[in-house]
């Protein structure tokens, strides 16, 4: 029997390979793996990006100045052009016309890669008919679009009046393809066979369709006001899961039987009273909610937010020694070692005047010390151990662990996290974030926490000046950077990349510095650190610039956490709009720790509205949460943790923003059904069950759970 034949007459189910569906094949599938679909499901929720109106097109003789519009008009000619006077300037104009005029679509690129350029150019055909969609600027009978978005257009067939799905792609595949494969996936029947969780009770309650019929209008769209309901549906149903899952988790947590330590004694008062500084407001509120949660019965399982500088380390502290003081041991993961680094040199200075041996683990620790601390914390004589992954290794074992403090959360994985928390008995958990989560997300990513928040800085400190400057402003920029080490400050100047790129013209770490010695700062000490150096070499060069030894670090986001350099009072960010808002936030961070007032001059030639909205956020407020919320509502919770949604699942939605309503109202109806169920038994509940089980079991760890 031919493969073919086979395949025929196979019964295939949402989960079976897509290559199955009419039209893919194994050789379509391989590029349709390459935007995340792997199965016919992945296919179904593939969602566009977004969806091009027909009906609302205009013709180019009606376009006005400065409107937004889209057109459907014919390729006459494509042209590049290479500059003469810059050597890295090419453009690409392609003329089109829709019989009432000439569009011409522009598209400007600084590349030395102008083979690049060609070939994006041949993906204009004359003759061929494509949709533009853009800002019109018309001078007299001249029409035209700076970079606008553009797709081919239906052939000859007529679009008008239809709403057409915009999917993303990669090369090989055209809109066209993906409309036909999803077309025949549910033509084929397939969306009857996705599991559906919510029952009709909430539907009708909430006036929802169908996951059927929300996935057919997302896909073969008929009206605007539908598609919006059957996005808010799958949200509702995304939510929903997710929402059960914490609040099952949140349940079997305050029903669990957790260490009750004893009430602050001489070695948790010594620690107070040795401490160089008064503890500020925040600080003290805080480790009254840890000290009520470690005198407990329940496990402690509480995040502390605080911002770049607030003093989230000496509240950690707190509860360390309050765990060591009741017999217990204390350990302390980072994500990187530089931050690793940081946290022990302070624990250490708090802790050993006390009697207290503090330790280390990391990958560049030697192994005749990694040894000594193996054996330290199995006898019990290490009292507190601050390391990296390396904490992890089955190798480390404790005596009696008691409590551990996890930074930065969101930069491990599930599995880590909890790996590390198994190598006690019902050890209580602290996880700290320099990184400000807005409430509307911790909802969703720390829901089955009790929050703390450390919303004050310390006395003395003044708010770091944030300016923003085009590229041509970037000499005074710098001059007043060497003016500031002239008095006596250090600098950092932060690049987005390593080494310079040829498809885009970024400011590099090592072209950055190069230039910079020979110009603006020359006779300066300046280093460089960028993520590719070994971990030694990193140290060093952090150590240098901490004890003065350089007065300019040239630097990659890897001094985004865990560098501390209180002399430090200047950074610049050049290419700055790369960055998203919580990154450069967190960045900032890095000046303005001490008494000394602290600059951050942002450079970019930033054009779009966005951009400029985010760059001017940062000019006005220093504070954290608010620029998280905008940072949310701009880009989205991706890039509040950077290019990756780390600690998020998978979700199908993208910018939660979006849904808040949606989420508020699944959380109620989520907390309603964990406690009228906790075991989801219920036959309303099973299929709630299994889709939880199956999308988000590994992420919310419901191992503990029915």
């Amino acid at each position: 029997m031919r493969r073919r034949e086979l395949s025929g007459r196979m019964k295939l189910s949402p989960e079976s390979s897509v290559q199955y569906i009419k039209g893919v094949g194994p050789a379509r599938a391989r590029l349709l793996a390459k935007v995340g679909v792997h199965t016919v499901e992945d296919l179904l929720f593939l969602f566009p990006r977004r969806y091009e109106d027909y009906s609302a097109t205009k013709n180019i003789a009606d376009l006005d100045d400065g409107e937004s519009a889209t057109v459907v008009a014919t390729v006459v000619s494509v042209q590049v052009v290479h500059s003469r006077s810059n050597r890295l300037l090419s453009v690409v104009l392609v003329r089109a016309s829709d019989l009432t005029g000439i569009l011409e679509a522009k598209w400007f690129y600084t590349s030395r890669d102008k083979q690049w350029i060609e070939r994006f150019a041949s993906r204009f055909v004359e003759g061929s008919k494509y949709m533009f969609s853009g800002t019109i600027k018309r001078e007299g009978q001249r029409v035209s679009m700076l970079r606008p978005t553009y797709e081919e257009a239906e052939g000859d067939a007529d679009s008008s009046g239809k709403i057409i799905p915009v999917y993303p792609l990669t090369e090989g595949l055209t809109q066209q393809h993906l409309r036909r494969f999803i077309d025949n996936a549910i033509e084929a029947g397939y969306l009857d066979g996705l599991p559906d969780p919510i029952g009709q009770e909430l539907l009708d309650k909430y006036s929802l369709p169908t996951k059927a019929e929300a996935l057919r209008e997302i896909h073969q769209p008929s009206d605007p006001t539908r598609i919006k309901r059957a996005f808010r549906r799958i949200a509702f149903e995304e939510f929903l899961l997710l929402q059960v899952g914490i609040a099952l988790k949140r349940r079997v947590r305050i029903e669990a039987q957790g260490i009750a330590h004893a009430q602050d004694g001489p070695l948790v008062r010594s620690f107070l009273e040795s401490l160089p500084f008064n503890l500020t407001a925040a600080q003290k509120r805080v480790i009254d909610e840890i000290r009520a949660d470690m005198e407990s019965t329940r496990p402690m399982n509480r995040l502390i937010q605080g911002d770049v500088g607030s003093g989230k380390t000496v509240v950690a502290a707190y509860a360390l020694i309050k765990a060591i003081q009741s017999g217990y041991q204390g350990a302390l993961m980072a994500p990187t070692e530089v931050l690793a680094n940081q946290h022990f040199n302070t624990l250490k200075s708090f802790f050993t005047p006390l009697g207290l041996v503090v330790r280390e683990l990391r990958g560049g620790t030697p192994k005749s010390e990694r040894e000594e601390t193996y054996e330290g914390l199995r006898t019990g004589e290490v009292s507190v151990v601050v390391g990296t992954h390396a904490l992890i290794q089955e190798r480390v074992e404790f005596g009696r662990l008691g409590l551990v403090i996890t930074d930065e959360q969101h930069r491990f994985g599930v599995e880590q996290r909890a790996f590390l928390q198994q190598k006690g008995e019902r050890a209580d958990v602290l996880v700290m974030t320099a990184t400000p989560i807005p409430r509307t997300l911790a909802m969703t990513l720390y829901g089955d926490l009790d929050v703390s928040v450390i919303d004050e800085l310390p006395p003395g400190r003044k708010p770091v000046i944030t300016r923003w400057i085009r590229a041509s402003s970037r000499r005074r920029a710098y001059e007043f950077l060497r003016k500031e080490v002239a008095r006596g400050g250090q600098a950092y100047v932060i690049c987005p990349l390593v080494e310079d790129s040829e498809l885009m013209d970024l400011r590099s770490v090592v072209s950055e510095a190069e230039q910079l010695e020979k110009t603006y700062l020359a006779g300066l000490r300046i280093g460089t650190l960028h993520g590719r150096m070994p971990s030694s070499r990193k140290e060093e060069i952090i150590a240098a610039f901490a004890s003065g030894d350089l007065d300019v670090l040239v630097s990659t986001t890897v001094v985004e956490v865990g560098v501390d350099v209180p002399n430090a009072s200047v950074m610049i960010i050049e290419n700055a709009e790369r960055f998203g808002l919580s990154q450069l936030h967190q960045l900032r961070g890095r000046v303005g720790r001490s008494s000394r007032q602290s600059y951050c001059i942002l450079v970019s030639n930033a054009s779009s509205s966005e951009t400029k909205a985010r760059l001017e956020v940062m000019t006005r407020t220093n504070d954290g949460f608010e620029i998280a919320e905008e940072d949310l509502r701009l880009r989205g919770p991706g890039e509040i943790f950077g290019t990756r949604q780390h600690g998020l699942p998978d979700t199908r939605i993208g910018n939660i923003l979006r849904f808040m309503g949606v989420m508020k109202v699944a959380r109620e109806e989520a907390f309603l059904i964990a406690e009228r169920d906790p075991q989801l038994i219920h036959d309303d509940h099973k299929v709630l069950r299994m889709e939880l089980n199956r999308r988000f079991a590994d992420w919310l760890d419901l191992s503990t759970v029915g």
